[in-house]
């Protein structure tokens, strides 16, 4: 499976790296643009006769570099302790206990038992789209949210498969370099938007005279494009992490559950319904599934379906499904899977018949 022979502890040490470096880079864009955002106020506010506008904005970014840092620090401590609470905000997710949901809860414990796992809590989100994601930064937050949709749609070893693909990213340290992702993309993202509301309702309201207004054009538009640099390289960051995650999140599944025929049909099955409906774009990057746009899938998240279906058919020994199997009864009414899996195979995939 692509990805896989990059080997999965180097994988988790990288990820480690990786999110020093993005909390890094946070700090370094948020003083690019605050450094951008002070260059656009002096050339459109003006400044006393003679004074320098880059050398103002400079003294400027000095005064406000300890308030902008504290600022972000903040941010990224709000991120950290919040972000289930603020994903789980976003998504409308609710929650779920063993009593409310046995069966689900069972599935994901077996996973979890079987490799000496923390027991993620669970979270359900009431759309009829067939998705699932997983957050928190710690084996305190670490949550599984799943949408009513997939519960109703899948069978249970597709569920299985979903659930340990999530499993495997909490397992991967995914989870907490995404978080810290959707934590970076959005703090700029708002600043950014702010900035050019402001800009645009007049907020940024100039008191110098028409001459003095054409000669710092240069600044206002050199502030513009950092702002503009600093909002798009936040998104870059965030669409940039690798989709070798997903290649070796479906192959940890299969290690999981044994069965890469139900990770094969759990993805047919989702393929074009995946789509939350009010969720933002961060949080969909996080899913098990996120369609790609109509354009190209050149800056999506995720590898596409069909590519992770023939990974799992060339190097974990799945098979394509002949027909899609019809809709599953409702799960309170469905026989408990198996906890053990006899005559493993390589990945331990069932015996092709």
């Amino acid at each position: 499976m692509p990805g896989q022979a990059f080997g999965l502890y180097s994988h988790i040490r990288n990820n480690r790296i990786r999110s020093g470096f993005l909390i890094a880079g946070l700090f370094l864009l948020a003083y690019l643009m605050t450094f951008g955002v002070i260059l656009v106020f002096h050339g459109l506010n003006g400044l006393p006769y003679g004074a320098n506008v880059k050398l103002e904005t400079f003294r400027t970014f000095l005064w406000a570099l300890p308030f902008v840092t504290l600022g972000t620090l903040v941010w990224v401590l709000i991120g950290y302790r919040f972000n289930v609470a603020l994903v789980g905000t976003m998504s409308g997710a609710t929650g779920v206990t063993r009593a409310d949901n046995p069966k689900l809860y069972k599935m994901l414990e077996n996973l979890c038992i079987s490799r000496g796992l923390t027991m993620p809590k669970l979270a359900i989100v009431e759309s009829d789209a067939l998705n699932a994601f997983a957050s928190g930064v710690n084996d305190k937050q670490f949550t599984i949210t799943v949408t009513s949709g997939l519960i109703n749609t899948l069978d249970d070893a597709e569920i299985e498969a979903v659930l340990a693909h999530e499993l495997t990213h909490i397992r991967n340290g995914d989870v907490r370099l995404m978080i810290i992702a959707v934590v970076i993309a959005g703090v700029l993202s708002l600043i950014g938007e702010i900035t050019f509301r402001m800009f645009t309702s007049g907020g940024f309201r100039s008191s110098s005279s028409d001459d003095s207004r054409k000669a710092n054009f240069a600044a206002v538009a050199i502030g513009v494009a950092l702002i503009v640099v600093s909002w798009f390289l936040a998104v870059v960051i965030r669409l940039s992490l690798s989709r070798s995650r997903e290649y070796l999140a479906d192959a940890g599944a299969v290690e999981l559950t044994k069965n890469p025929d139900a990770m094969i049909s759990a993805l047919l099955k989702i393929s074009g319904r995946a789509d939350i409906d009010g969720v933002p774009s961060g949080l969909m990057d996080m899913c098990f599934e996120n369609d790609p746009d109509d354009i190209s899938d050149l800056f999506s998240t995720h590898p596409s379906i069909t590519k992770r279906v023939q990974a799992l058919v060339d190097m974990a020994g799945g098979r394509l499904p002949q027909a899609m199997p019809p809709h599953p009864p409702a799960m309170r009414d469905r026989q408990d899977l198996p906890t053990m899996v006899q005559d493993r195979g390589p990945w331990g995939a069932r015996p092709r018949a």
